[in-house]
Formats: C-alpha cells, structure tokens, sequence
C-alpha cells in the first residue's frame, strides 16, 4: 500500500475514534453515543473503518484481566493486529497499558498524536487526554491496524 493511502487510513481511523469522543462508560458495550469500554471503542472504531469485526469477545468482568493473568487482550490484538514496538507508535495505533506492575495489559486507547490518546475511561467517558509520563510508564504493546502500518 502507498505512503499516502496509509497516511490516509489513519487519519481515518483517528476521525472515527473521535467521534466516540464523549460517549459514556459502559463495561462491555460498544455502542457510539451509548456505551463503550476501552475495547469497545477499539472494536467499534474497527466497525466503523472496516465493516464487520472480526471475532466477538467473550463476556468479561472489570476484574477479568487479575482473574486471569493471562495477556488475553495483546493475544486478540495479535490475532487481528501488527504488532508494533511501542516507541514506534503514532497515530491510529492501538496502544495496551499495563495498570499493575505484575498484571497483565487490560486497558487500550487509540492514539491520536504522538502524544495523545482516546479511550474509554472507566467512570467517565470516551475522551481524548494527553500521553502523559505516567500513561507512557504503563504502555507495554502497540499494535497498527491492517493496512495503516508502514
């Protein structure tokens, strides 16, 4: 794919991202202006630039990814993502933070610039914040959607 068709794509997927932009918090849901959690917007960004998702995910709670310890949401994401390092990251990136220094990743934003992000941020809203040092410290996977990488 040509530069510009790539450049294109994530400008595309960062449009779309921000028109989640205020949407509440719902655990599980994926619904623009009604509901979404942190992988709902992921997945409903992914709606909105590519049709249909390519795999349902499985009922989970807030506590899934502690219950588990398993890197589950990085295994989906490599199942339908490139994996990226995570200094190379740019915008229209998906980005996965480690909340707990032992725990698994189990947050995911979508980065809008080098040094912003959309996601849904649990008790709030879908919002668009600064990649602060702290969100940095915590990013631990980057991953380019299908015809966005370099």
């Amino acid at each position: 794919m040509a530069a510009e068709d790539r450049a294109g794509r994530r400008g595309e997927i960062v449009a779309a991202a921000r028109l989640w932009i205020g949407t509440p918090y719902r655990h599980q849901a994926s619904c623009r202006g009604a509901g979404a959690d942190c992988l709902g917007l992921v997945r409903g960004v992914w709606r909105d630039v590519y049709g249909h998702e390519p795999e349902a995910p499985p009922s989970y709670t807030p506590d899934w990814a502690e219950a588990g310890g398993e890197e589950t949401m990085a295994e989906a994401a490599r199942r339908h993502l490139i994996e990226i390092a995570p200094e190379d990251a740019a915008a229209g990136d998906v980005v996965l933070f480690r909340m707990r220094p032992q725990g698994p990743a189990k947050h995911a934003a979508i980065l809008s610039a080098s040094d912003r992000m959309i996601h849904a941020y649990s008790g709030r809203a879908v919002v668009e914040t600064p990649l602060t040092g702290w969100w940095r410290a915590k990013l631990v996977y980057a991953f380019s959607f299908p015809d966005a990488g370099e």
